[in-house]
């Protein structure tokens, strides 16, 4: 993969595939234009990680000003973000699908994960985890394997078992975003109470159960239509086959919610020759912004802190022998997988497995006695748990400067 060099490339550029290949970076005008102009007022032009935390607080701030304290997702600092973590999107991807059996590619796999940018920026806390890129590429992992379990689950369930498990409210969910109108999703929904009080209640081996018969079939009907008029709804009597449809297209519509199709942002717009969905992106940059990120990323105490961490992690690894160092290295670095590090050292894979996991607990006991000797912090579960997370971020962030210096 070939790498963006300048800031101006790093927040305005995404990844162009052809067919399942890394082919290249676009440009995105409106984005270069933006960066251009703010690199123009400040001289912080080579740290990436600076204008990564000036536009998730522009993004944050106008998450907070829209709607109900909505996240906005259409933003220019948004989409400068996702211009930002198209790299570790793409490795997550790349592990991801070097790891799977099934028939997914890397670019389902991109796809799959940026859509859920806007999720990461929301949980994103800087004061807890200092490289949102390194936060991101843990988050766009789990993400991955988060709708990979999903999808597992939908492709095993049969229909039955699939509207036996879903929720009433899931399945409202589920039927809104399919486009049905209220009356419709009344309809569907009593129409799943009444298959699921019949044939599904108290059913533990629903997984394997065959389908409703002519006479399930009838007798769900029968309870539906009893019901239909103490619920007040407006549609007649219905007979079996439209109960069956209504179900059949319930299942249906989980499993879409469930596994949504992803569309990219550089998408073609219909009816508008060559434009995409980025150009409709508004463009307004506030500069009392940029003074403020500048005030804050300077902020003596910061750095300060920032440095002992790294002094203290830096000596740890150091410590380490050659072996452990050298399995960091192609790890983090080299963005091998642990089968790949094993064939590499001639070596099992749960061996790599353990060695890395040794390596780990040995750097976190270090950070976590820093922690507790010069932030004061008692070292309770939950705070183990946050310290090992920012620890793997730092090791990404870590190898990743070392390999471009």
């Amino acid at each position: 993969m070939q790498r963006r060099q300048g800031t101006v490339e790093v927040f305005s550029t995404f990844i162009q595939f052809d067919t399942d290949k890394f082919n290249g970076w676009v440009t995105d005008a409106k984005l270069r234009r933006s960066m251009k102009t703010c690199l123009e007022k400040s001289s912080r032009q080579d740290s990436y990680s600076f204008w990564a935390l000036y536009w998730y607080k522009a993004w944050e701030k106008s998450a907070n000003a829209s709607e109900q304290d909505a996240p906005n997702y259409s933003s220019l600092a948004y989409s400068h973000l996702c211009a930002y973590l198209q790299e570790v999107c793409y490795w997550a991807a790349r592990k991801s699908a070097l790891n799977s059996s099934g028939h997914s590619s890397i670019s389902d796999f991109f796809q799959i994960a940026i859509a859920q940018v806007g999720k990461i920026l929301k949980a994103f806390n800087p004061e807890q985890s200092s490289h949102l890129k390194s936060y991101a590429e843990l988050s766009f992992e789990r993400i991955i394997r988060d709708v990979l379990r999903v999808r597992r689950e939908a492709d095993v369930c049969s229909d039955v078992a699939l509207l036996h498990k879903v929720s009433r409210r899931r399945l409202i969910k589920s039927l809104q975003n399919m486009g049905l109108s209220q009356e419709n999703i009344a309809n569907y929904v009593l129409a799943w109470e009444c298959f699921e009080e019949l044939y599904t209640s108290g059913n533990t081996e629903i997984r394997q159960r065959r389908k409703p018969d002519k006479a399930d079939w009838e007798a769900i009907t029968k309870l539906y239509n009893a019901q239909r008029l103490t619920r007040g709804l407006s549609s007649g009597a219905v007979n079996s086959q439209t109960i069956e449809k209504w179900l059949g297209e319930s299942a249906k519509a989980i499993r879409n919610f469930l596994y949504p199709k992803f569309v990219s942002a550089d998408t073609p717009l219909k009816d508008d020759g060559d434009a995409i969905l980025l150009d409709i992106l508004p463009g307004n940059v506030q500069d009392s912004l940029l003074a403020q990120m500048v005030e804050q990323e300077e902020s003596a105490s910061l750095e300060t802190q920032q440095t002992q961490l790294n002094e203290v992690l830096n000596q740890a690894i150091a410590a380490l022998d050659s072996k452990s160092r050298q399995l960091l290295q192609v790890y983090y670095s080299q963005q091998f997988t642990q089968t790949e590090i094993a064939k590499q050292l001639e070596i099992k894979q749960y061996k790599v497995s353990r060695l890395l996991s040794s390596i780990r607990k040995s750097l976190l006991l270090t950070l976590t006695q820093w922690s507790q000797n010069t932030l004061h912090i008692s070292p309770t579960s939950v705070v183990i748990a946050s310290i090992n997370i920012s620890l793997e971020e730092w090791l990404k962030f870590h190898y990743s400067q070392t390999e471009q210096g």
